[in-house]
């Protein structure tokens, strides 16, 4: 898209929220959520020390490749898939960090994990950024879209240490332009009747498919603005530009855009987080929270007919070191007192001491439920039964139903909560 100079004076303002005011998003079920400068920012949370000084990752040799510049850096016009010894010139005191990838990809599992808690409809569209359809959370939450996506910046950045823009509108194509002009850390509602309001005013380069060369085409014949191309008449605009790009634009330029979000087909893992208000020493509170993590996965597998061969702990400490550990069983469970048994045994087996931040279990290695459940230990055998009763009854009367003994103190440390969030979904 052009840049934000090319915007008209206040457009950005008419639409954007701030101190959680915004625009009537009623209508306006898709979220476009793209986070600030990610493998800066993940960099820099990782250095609290570069907070405040021009950071840029990316090959750091004479061939290198800018990957992420944060904002700091960008003042001086470094950018994404700049040569590196470009950037070098343009801000010569930036600290270059060559990238960190595995972290990167742990972090984008970790932020997919909260758009799932709320919407299954969820389109990941690179590391750093997804189409969300909050349609169904919107009934199921109680929720706005526009407190739903400031729910999922204020998750982000407690839980991850770093920022996201969020785009809120009827469409993908207006929810993605949206996060856009927000950047950084900032929320853009386009209420459903004001699209057009929205769309006119901006660059032809705002729209998606139109790179420089159609831009400048555009351009030589007196088409600068969306507004310019959605009053064009389509024959004419075939004559410009080709029919299948003309096609493709017009119906943008008038706000239409029927695409769905498409979440992926196929589950790979679930699990469940928390992240503490305050940090935790205490093992044995780590152990009950753990024990309500492995009941919520659990009952996600069944909730879908899945089993998983692998389970899997992540613990997050106070300085944002990240640890995760794994262990795979002889045959796949769905059974809370299996995954429980083993996510324990990793926690005071394989995780070093010290305060945590946040916890997390995660089943991986699913395969669908056959039918016939071979635990490690015969005289368990009536747990998954157990489970299965425990599920027809919550599904009856509620989730407070019925619980172990152990989570039904309070827990100071979830918001005084003694129950798992109703909002909250394992993903």
């Amino acid at each position: 898209m052009g840049r934000s100079g090319d915007l008209p004076r206040g457009l950005v303002d008419r639409f954007v929220v701030r101190d959680g005011v915004g625009p009537d998003d009623s209508g306006c079920s898709i979220l476009h959520v793209d986070m600030d400068a990610f493998y800066a920012s993940v960099e820099i949370r990782e250095r609290p020390e570069l907070k405040d000084k021009p950071v840029v990752v990316g090959g750091i040799g004479n061939r290198g490749v800018v990957s992420s510049a944060n904002y700091i850096a960008r003042k001086y016009g470094v950018r994404s898939a700049m040569p590196t010894s470009r950037a070098r010139r343009l801000c010569p005191h930036a600290v270059f960090v060559s990238p960190t990838f595995g972290l990167y990809q742990e972090v984008s599992r970790g932020v997919l994990g909260i758009f799932r808690d709320i919407t299954p409809l969820v389109e990941p569209l690179s590391l750093d950024e997804a189409f969300l359809d909050v349609s169904g959370a919107l009934r199921r939450m109680g929720m706005t879209s526009g407190r739903i996506g400031q729910l999922i910046r204020e998750r982000v950045e407690a839980e991850h240490g770093i920022t996201c823009s969020v785009g809120v509108a009827p469409t993908k194509f207006v929810a993605k332009l949206a996060s856009g002009l927000c950047k950084p850390d900032g929320m853009l509602v386009v209420p459903k009747a004001s699209v057009l309001e929205f769309l006119h005013p901006l660059p032809v380069s705002a729209l998606w498919g139109v790179g420089k060369k159609t831009a400048e085409r555009l351009a030589d014949v007196g088409l600068e603005r969306v507004a310019d191309v959605a009053a064009a008449p389509l024959p004419r605009l075939r004559r410009i530009i080709g029919n299948a790009l003309a096609e493709h634009l017009h119906p943008l330029a008038h706000g239409y855009d029927d695409r769905a979000v498409e979440p992926e087909s196929v589950d790979k893992s679930v699990g469940a987080e928390e992240t503490f208000e305050v940090d935790h020493w205490d093992r044995e509170l780590l152990k009950r929270e753990l024990l309500r993590l492995s009941e919520k996965t659990a009952a996600a597998l069944r909730g879908r007919g899945l089993r998983g061969r692998t389970v899997s702990i992540k613990v997050r400490f106070a300085d944002f070191t990240t640890i995760t550990r794994s262990r795979t069983l002889l045959v796949p469970t769905d059974v809370t007192r299996e995954i429980f048994k083993v996510a324990c045994q990793l926690l005071a087996e394989q995780t070093p001491p010290g305060a945590v931040r946040l916890i997390g279990v995660r089943m991986e290695q699913l395969t669908q439920d056959s039918g016939e459940q071979l635990l490690l230990d015969a005289p368990e055998s009536g747990w998954r039964e157990a489970d299965q009763a425990a599920d027809r009854a919550r599904a009856k009367f509620g989730h407070a139903a019925i619980r172990p003994a152990s989570l039904l103190r309070q827990a100071p440390d979830r918001s005084g909560e003694t129950e798992p969030r109703p909002d909250r979904t394992p993903g």
